[in-house]
C-alpha cells in the first residue's frame, strides 16, 4: 500500500508540472502580447514597453515560465511602476484590473464556491446512490421505469434551466422562499443556509442523475457476480447480500467520480453561481474572461486543474482502501 501511495503521489507531481506548462503556454504565449492586455487599449507604445519591462516579458519564454513557477513555489517580486510589491507563495500574479494578488482574490471567493460544492455533493450522493440502488433492486418493475425516466430527464436538462424552474416554482409561484441572495456563513449561518438551499438543490439534482445511472449499473453488475449467487445459494438474506456485499462493489466507482466532480466544482460551478449571484470562483472566472484579466483566468484554471489532480489521487487511495486488489495490481 505504501508503494502504491508513493507511486500515485509521484505521478500527481509530474501531472501538475505538465499542467503548469500547458496553462502558462496556453494563456501567456499563444494569445499575443500580455503587456497590451495589462496596460489597456489607450496605452501608447512607450507605456506598453514599460509594462513589458515590469512584467518581465522581455525575457525568453522559458525564463518567463521559470519565474512563474518560482512565484508559485517560493513567491516573487513585481514592479508596479512606483515601487516593488512582494507576492507570497503560491504567487499567481497580480490582477490587471486592480493590481490585487490573484491568490487573495481566490481566497476571498473560494469559501462561497466550497459551500456550494460541498452542499451539492451531499445531495447528489444521497439522491444519486439512493435512486440508483432502488432502481437496481426493483429492476423490471414500474418503480425502475419511473426512476429511469427521471434520471434521463435529469441528465438531459441543463443546469440553468433546472435552476430557473426551481426559482419560478419555489420563489415566484409557491412563495416558499424569497429569491436567494448570498449571505456569508460568518455573518448569519441561518440565512446563509436558506439562501444556499436552491443552489444546492439545483446543482445536486443535476449531478445526481449520472450518479443514479452509475450506481444502478454497478449494482446490477455486482449482483450478477458468482460470489453473490453463492451467498444466496447458502441462504444469506437478501438485505445482507445487498448491504454487505453488493454495495461494496458498487460504491468505489461512485467514490472515484464524486472526488473528480468535487475537484472540478472547486474551480467554480460557473452556471449555478452566475444564475444565483453567488460571488464564487465561477463568477470571478467569467468576470476575468470579460475583462481579459489573464492572471485571474490563469489562477482559477490552474486551481481547477490542481483540485482535479488531487481529487483523482484521493479517489485512487479511497478506491484502493475499498478494494485492496487495486493497490496490489
Amino acid at each position: 500500500m505504501t508503494r502504491y501511495v508513493l507511486k500515485r503521489l509521484a505521478g500527481a507531481v509530474l501531472v501538475l508540472l505538465a499542467l503548469s506548462v500547458l496553462v502558462y503556454a496556453l494563456f501567456y504565449v499563444v494569445p499575443g502580447d500580455p503587456a497590451r492586455l495589462a496596460c489597456g487599449e489607450r496605452c501608447n507604445p512607450q507605456q506598453i514597453a514599460q509594462v513589458r519591462e515590469q512584467l518581465g516579458l522581455n525575457d525568453g519564454v522559458s525564463t518567463q515560465y521559470l519565474h512563474f513557477l518560482q512565484g508559485v513555489l517560493t513567491g516573487r517580486d513585481y514592479s508596479t511602476g512606483t515601487g516593488v510589491q512582494h507576492c507570497d507563495a503560491p504567487c499567481l500574479g497580480l490582477s490587471y484590473q486592480n493590481d490585487q494578488q490573484v491568490t487573495e482574490v481566490i481566497l476571498e471567493r473560494i469559501g462561497a464556491t466550497a459551500s456550494l460544492a460541498l452542499g451539492a455533493m451531499v445531495i447528489w450522493l444521497v439522491v444519486g446512490i439512493g435512486t440508483g440502488l432502488l432502481s437496481a433492486l426493483r429492476r423490471g418493475g414500474i418503480t425502475e421505469r419511473a426512476l429511469t425516466v427521471l434520471t434521463l430527464a435529469g441528465t438531459g436538462t441543463p443546469v440553468f434551466i433546472l435552476g430557473l424552474l426551481l426559482l419560478m416554482a419555489v420563489c415566484a409561484y409557491l412563495r416558499w422562499l424569497p429569491f436567494p441572495t448570498y449571505v456569508p456563513l460568518g455573518e448569519d449561518p441561518e440565512q446563509w443556509a436558506w439562501n444556499m438551499l436552491l443552489p444546492w438543490l439545483t446543482l445536486g439534482f443535476f449531478e445526481s442523475a449520472k450518479y443514479a445511472r452509475l450506481t444502478r449499473s454497478s449494482t446490477l453488475e455486482t449482483l450478477a457476480e458468482d460470489h453473490i449467487r453463492t451467498f444466496r445459494a447458502y441462504g444469506v438474506g437478501e438485505r445482507s447480500v445487498v448491504a454487505r456485499h453488493a454495495l461494496r462493489g458498487a460504491v468505489p466507482p461512485v467514490i472515484a467520480l464524486s472526488a473528480v466532480d468535487l475537484g472540478t466544482m472547486f474551480g467554480g460551478a460557473v452556471l449555478t453561481e452566475s444564475l444565483f449571484g453567488i460571488p464564487g470562483l465561477g463568477k470571478t472566472l467569467i468576470d476575468g474572461v470579460r475583462h481579459v484579466d489573464l492572471p485571474i483566468v490563469v489562477g482559477i484554471v490552474l486551481l481547477t486543474g490542481v483540485a482535479v489532480v488531487l481529487a483523482n489521487v484521493v479517489a485512487d487511495l479511497l478506491y484502493a482502501l475499498a478494494d485492496r486488489r487495486v493497490a496490489l495490481s
